[in-house]
């Protein structure tokens, strides 16, 4: 697919850059790479908590205007460093926005890059580890001409992001519209007229929705700060190029949609949980398709639906490492056994006609649960409706009733010791030459076969009736496992962070975070106290 989107996408900011890398060491200099039409600007950096807070400042850098390589959604920029961020050994682990200004420009004048701040190696750890989703940022970031949903199976992380991603000046947090991509209306809108207008009066590129910052993880950061946690941060890549990054954490996290993960970063994760170390998962459509870092961690490879046909390694000594999802049987590695739940068992919630006019929230089946503690919810009862916690995309497993109760079958790879504690009507969407189950007006560009008949066609080798008929009617799944030394907890929804007002979602939330994040919490009882 040719598909090179508007210009405005790629260059409208006068002046946009990105860092050198993703993420630095308190005390390292962080390069920072832009090109400018404009002959001056400033650049400030701020931490964003619960708050933005300053950092650092530089007025009158000069501007440069560099070309867009041919490729760049696959090579990369190349653009010379324009400035240097000179972090201190003091300053906290944390996300960090670099602000880009060309005074006299309106907002076009303006753009965000980032890097990430690890744990100082003399600090002490934070209880938990939060895990920025940057590889499905970069998946997305159709910046220079294609991304992961129009052609590409490459993409550079060393490009700017499109704006959007990062922060919507626009759309300030107060404002009760900002971009989600799920049907929240009532009545229902499963054609997403009110996203697709917004789009069209902010011009937000049309993956901006699907991920970013400003979608999730900031939600989820400010709510934790203001609850009084603390987090360490890291980005997905550290997890296999500096797999040190989890020593000394309690509990890792993994928040929104953090959907591309790669062979190493499940090695770091199943060895941590294993040795006794917790993972929650506050994400939805987590660890969905195999990735492959390239170019010293510079570049992403994933060939997705075309992996079995186009991927090199098909046919090669380590066939495991296709970039296919990781349900493929020819992986060998379903994503159930790191995180309990699968994508390809669950699929969408008000999106399109995935269930459309679904009431978003969880119906308990475990009231009993230790992560349920303090909620006051009884068998059968519901929570998160009122704010939509299950939304956009769901994972969950092969289910059977049990004495009422849904129980998991195991077929898919789940751990034995999966309990289900809530459920939630799903579905994957079905696009043929006949149908289109799709928002077709966000998701155009979609081509037969949809999530269900694909995933049918890659699970039982067919989509025939028989085997659809088998993912037809999926569910959401809240669920947590034991495993080795360490404890899984995921809430299967990539809608979580929306609804942390709701009380019963903030005291989930807290019952996570204080059990899995303490030292010695494996051995907590089922009350939450040790």
């Amino acid at each position: 697919m040719e598909e090179t989107g508007p210009r405005h996408y790629t260059r409208w900011p006068v002046v946009e850059g990105y860092a050198g890398e993703q993420s630095f060491a308190p005390g390292d200099e962080v390069d920072v790479h832009c090109a400018s039409r404009a002959d001056r600007f400033s650049a400030e950096v701020h931490r964003i908590g619960a708050d933005r807070e300053l950092v650092w400042r530089r007025h009158g850098i000069v501007g440069i205007d560099h070309p867009v390589p041919e490729a760049a959604w696959r090579d990369g920029c190349d653009w010379p460093v324009t400035f240097t961020v000179p972090t201190g050994p003091d300053w906290p682990s944390g996300y960090y926005e670099i602000s880009l200004l060309a005074e006299g420009h309106g907002e076009a004048a303006r753009s965000e890059a980032f890097f990430v701040l690890r744990r100082a190696e003399a600090a002490e750890p934070a209880g938990a580890l939060l895990v920025l989703a940057t590889n499905t940022w970069q998946a997305y970031n159709q910046w220079g001409g294609r991304c992961m949903y129009s052609g590409a199976t490459r993409v550079s992380f060393r490009r700017p992001l499109e704006r959007g991603y990062l922060r919507r000046p626009s759309a300030p947090e107060e404002v009760e519209f900002d971009g989600r991509l799920a049907n929240t209306e009532r009545p229902s809108d499963p054609t997403h007229a009110r996203l697709l207008r917004y789009q069209a009066e902010q011009q937000y590129p049309l993956w901006t929705d699907s991920t970013g910052w400003h979608n999730w993880e900031r939600r989820f950061v400010a709510w934790a700060e203001r609850r009084g946690y603390r987090l360490d941060y890291a980005v997905n890549a550290d997890l296999e190029r500096r797999p040190e990054a989890v020593d000394g954490h309690r509990l890792l996290l993994s928040v929104g949609h953090d959907e591309y993960w790669s062979w190493g970063m499940r090695d770091t994760v199943d060895a941590f949980v294993e040795a006794g170390g917790n993972l929650a998962v506050f994400s939805g459509n987590t660890c969905n398709w195999q990735v492959r870092y390239d170019d010293d961690g510079a570049s992403m490879i994933c060939h997705k639906g075309r992996a079995r046909r186009d991927d090199p390694v098909r046919d090669g000594p380590m066939p495991e490492r296709l970039t296919s999802m990781w349900s493929d049987p020819r992986i060998g590695r379903p994503e159930t056994e790191t995180i309990g739940l699968s994508f390809s068992r669950g699929g969408y919630h008000r999106v399109g006609l995935g269930v459309p006019d679904g009431d978003g929230s969880y119906r308990v089946h475990r009231p009993e649960h230790w992560a349920l503690a303090g909620t006051g919810l009884a068998e059968g009862d519901t929570f998160g409706g009122e704010h939509f916690v299950v939304a956009y995309e769901v994972d969950g497993c092969a289910l059977t009733d049990v004495d009422g109760r849904p129980e998991p079958t195991h077929e898919d790879g789940a751990p034995e010791t999966l309990q289900v504690i809530a459920t939630a009507p799903a579905r994957l969407l079905s696009i043929t030459d006949e149908v289109c189950e799709a928002p077709a007006g966000l998701w155009a560009s979609l081509d037969p076969p949809g999530d269900l008949e694909g995933i049918a066609w890659l699970l039982f080798g067919s989509a025939s009736p028989e085997h659809v008929a088998r993912l037809a009617a999926t569910r959401a799944v809240m669920a947590s496992f034991t495993k080795g030394g360490g404890e899984v907890v995921n809430a299967g929804t990539t809608d979580w962070s929306y609804a942390l007002a709701d009380p019963v979602v903030d005291r989930i939330t807290r019952n996570v975070l204080d059990r899995l994040g303490r030292r010695g919490s494996r051995f907590a009882d089922d009350s939450g106290e040790e």
